[in-house]
């Protein structure tokens, strides 16, 4: 929860925050906010620009060759590479520069735009922030070696120059403040910088960071550490390219011995990610995910056929995931706790959540992710209440706030695991407000229970998908034109309406069950029969 109106409270969820953070993280935030690393201009490394490579993922369509530019579902004009009119996340995407690797993307037009990034870059704060540094650093890298017949050697001049000394300021800058994706990409980048400019010294400083980071980050389930999805799906197409870029061109000693980790760490990703998608391929919305940022898994699996990496399908167990099947029911589940817990920005108040297809269609599903931005609308996303589990006493699972902030967050474990059956309880983030929870799923059916503490209430949610239809509903029952749920030991059941997103800033209206009970409470979700 967030108590906005409250000094004291703020101070509390503050102290609760920093408990979590690592010791570096604190070193850093004071470092890079009293020593600033300025960008400055380095005589780079002779290299040849012949890295191969094969086919990657190319990008979705973000540019329309007439300046209109689409990010986020937010169309607009370039106007500068600092605007933040439309958030930072925007004008980071602008800075990342995605659309030189868009399929429809021409030489000439591409180079323009190198040429605009580099005339301007004096002024451009947003894009020597180290995260827009590192992704556009690949962009730039596999857009020159994809059209390096046609880049004359005064221009490669030029924008090698620019791009290593991007590099050599990304490696005063690496964001060791934050940790978790944003480190480890910083050091994916790194790493294809340095084979791109065959700098050994870039190279085993990349190599040292991805060792210890892919260890630290990849579970041995092969989810990665911060839980969404596609987050995931980001960082294993990352992960990949450093596979291709480095397989392909023998430029270190013992590089096949990096190559071996690389690939024995995307296998693990490959196995987690067959595992954790749906019947028809797509991701849930689990954390911060959202449809239309990272490439899907049929693309990954493509890519990393390609790349001659085969994998099977992991079990998920230290990610806290769950997955339970039967012939008309696909139901993922969240039992675990929040993993990076010194890093928990995608992380939500959800302890004991669900997700649930019927027929291969979205029937109970997460609200989604639809900004980044610090706004109310943020805060609900990430809030219980957004979820399909239970608020108690109106407290969220874990404090929430500021954005990417997180304070006291509830322990949770297993009771009790078999087969389409696990039981589970979290302690809340105060004594008596813990739940406990009992997903069951039979061959015809799906059944919840929840309890909470005697003299506590709570509030279990429930989201059906966009085009669910109720048709009536009482303290016993809430029927749709798909199915129904059967409730037993309710006080009160209310129907409202809310919306959810499958994408940043899209919006689809829903209608969301609140189930009010004290002590013990079931649900049992019935399919209609087919014909």
């Amino acid at each position: 929860m967030l108590y906005p109106n409250c000094q004291k409270n703020k101070v509390f969820l503050l102290l609760n925050t920093l408990v979590y953070l690592q010791v570096r993280q604190f070193f850093y935030q004071l470092k890079n906010r009293f020593f600033q690393s300025d960008f400055h201009l380095y005589e780079f490394p002779i290299v040849n620009n012949t890295l191969s490579f094969e086919q990657s993922v190319n990008k979705s369509k973000s540019y329309d060759g007439k300046d209109n530019i689409t990010f986020l579902n937010i169309p607009s004009r370039f106007s500068s590479w600092n605007d933040t009119s439309k958030g930072m996340l925007w004008a980071y995407n602008l800075n990342y520069m995605d659309w030189l690797c868009q399929e429809e993307m021409d030489f000439k037009t591409g180079a323009v735009w190198i040429d605009k990034f580099i005339d301007e870059l004096p002024l451009n704060k947003v894009g020597l922030d180290p995260y827009p540094i590192a992704l556009r650093g690949i962009n730039w890298i596999k857009f020159i070696c994809l059209h390096k017949e046609q880049v004359d050697a005064k221009n490669l001049e030029r924008w090698n120059t620019s791009l290593y000394s991007q590099y050599r300021l990304l490696e005063k800058k690496l964001e060791y403040h934050l940790l978790g994706n944003h480190l480890l990409e910083d050091a994916f980048s790194l790493f294809i910088g340095a084979l791109y400019f065959s700098d050994k010294r870039l190279y085993k400083k990349a190599v040292r960071l991805l060792y210890r980071e892919l260890d630290e980050q990849i579970l041995p389930d092969g989810a990665h550490y911060e839980l969404s999805p596609m987050y995931h799906c980001i960082l294993l197409e990352r992960l990949l390219d450093c596979y291709n870029f480095s397989s392909h061109n023998r430029i270190f000693p013992q590089q096949e011995k990096t190559d071996g980790f690389l690939k024995e760490k995307a296998v693990l990703m490959l196995g987690h990610l067959e595992e954790v998608v749906y019947s028809d391929g797509s991701i849930p919305l689990l954390n911060d995910a959202a449809y239309g940022i990272a490439p899907t898994a049929s693309q990954l699996f493509a890519y990393a056929r390609r790349l001659d990496i085969s994998w099977e399908p992991v079990l998920m167990k230290e990610c806290g995931y769950r997955k339970m099947a039967n012939e008309r029911m696909e139901l993922i589940l969240d039992v675990g706790n929040v993993i990076s817990s010194y890093q928990p920005g995608h992380s939500h108040a959800d302890a004991l959540n669900y997700e649930l297809r019927t027929d291969g269609k979205p029937f109970i599903i997460d609200t989604g992710i639809s900004t980044y931005d610090k706004t109310e609308r943020r805060q609900y996303e990430r809030g219980t209440s957004a979820h399909n589990t239970v608020v108690v006493d109106g407290h969220d699972s874990a404090e929430v706030w500021g954005g990417f902030r997180m304070a006291r967050r509830a322990e949770v474990s297993i009771v009790s695991e078999e087969i389409n059956h696990v039981v589970a309880k979290h302690s809340g983030v105060e004594k008596g407000l813990g739940h406990h929870r009992s997903f069951k799923l039979h061959s015809t059916n799906m059944e919840i229970t929840d309890e909470v503490h005697i003299g506590h209430e709570g509030i279990s949610y429930i989201h059906f998908a966009p085009d669910v239809r109720i048709l009536s509903c009482s303290c016993n029952e809430v029927d749709t034109e798909r199915g129904r749920v059967i409730i037993e030991n309710a006080k009160q059941v209310e129907i409202f309406d809310e919306r959810m997103s499958c994408q940043y800033n899209t919006f689809n209206s829903i209608k969301v069950v609140a189930i009010h009970f004290q002590g013990r409470m079931k649900y049992r979700v019935e399919m209609n029969k087919t014909c």
